[in-house]
């Protein structure tokens, strides 16, 4: 029988400790949810987004990655960071309070020592704090799926903070930039921003749009040269950062072999 289970932790204070138990079909995904408002006015972040935040919780992620192999995806968008597990990961005997407390006390570690490498003119002025969550998802599609959700999610918040902070950097107020926006569709925004202030969506960063997808890319590396100076060339893994689109098939196609499964998914 398969086994779907999740936990949370809230602000490092409430732990809920539930065995893992071992399922014919095993993923995880790891969620970090940043307490963002309070943070980002404290250290002036740009609004909608400000990119040398959004570099630093995508190096956070890559740090992961290095640190941990069993983690073969992550995806990363505002203040948030998912991770996918290999399916047949034995990472901390499975266990999903270790794999949480470990992984959250890691994360918000590396976010603290890496800040003044995207922020050197600018001191952080409360530690940095995380919760999370871990879910047992049944199969590979299901994975996708919620990869597919979260990146949709994120060009609808973005479409609309975009619109958003332009109206409030143009004079309004929040409340009637709100009013504004209340009610229109993908278009209507696309509209706006082209006709008010002369922007193309489009044209607005990858980063901003789709978020971050960090994962082992295959690239060829040159390993040494031969007696008659000729590079030899072979296939290695590297971490890689990327701002495709992961919703359509495209994507899962050319990397099958990060969730290991053919892309019947």
């Amino acid at each position: 029988m398969i086994n779907i289970w999740e936990t949370c932790i809230w602000g490092s204070l409430l732990l809920q400790i539930r065995n893992i138990y071992l399922c014919c079909f095993f993923q995880l995904s790891t969620n970090f949810s940043f307490l963002f408002v309070r943070f980002s006015k404290i250290h002036a972040f740009e609004k909608p987004n400000d990119e040398n935040a959004l570099r630093l919780m995508n190096a956070c992620a890559t740090s992961m990655l290095e640190k941990f192999p069993d983690i073969v995806f992550a995806y990363g968008v505002s203040d948030e960071y998912s991770f996918v597990f290999r399916e047949e990961t034995e990472f901390y005997q499975r266990r999903e309070s270790k794999i949480l407390s470990l992984c959250v006390s890691y994360f918000t570690s590396l976010y603290g020592m890496k800040w003044k490498d995207f922020f050197p003119n600018k001191d952080l002025r409360e530690p940095p704090y995380f919760d999370g969550r871990v879910v047992c998802y049944p199969n590979m599609k299901t994975i996708h799926d919620y990869l597919a959700w979260r990146q949709v999610d994120c060009h609808i918040n973005n479409h609309y903070n975009t619109c958003f902070w332009m109206l409030v950097k143009s004079g309004k107020t929040e409340k009637e930039a709100q009013q504004t926006l209340k009610g229109t569709f993908s278009k209507d925004k696309n509209e706006l921003l082209s006709q008010q202030f002369q922007v193309n969506y489009e044209d607005e960063p990858a980063m901003f749009r789709k978020g971050s997808s960090v994962y082992r890319d295959k690239v060829e590396t040159k390993v040494k040269t031969d007696d008659y100076g000729n590079p030899i060339k072979r296939i290695r893994l590297a971490i890689t950062v990327s701002n495709l689109d992961i919703i359509g098939p495209e994507f899962w196609e050319k990397h099958q072999y990060i969730l290991q499964e053919d892309t019947s998914m």
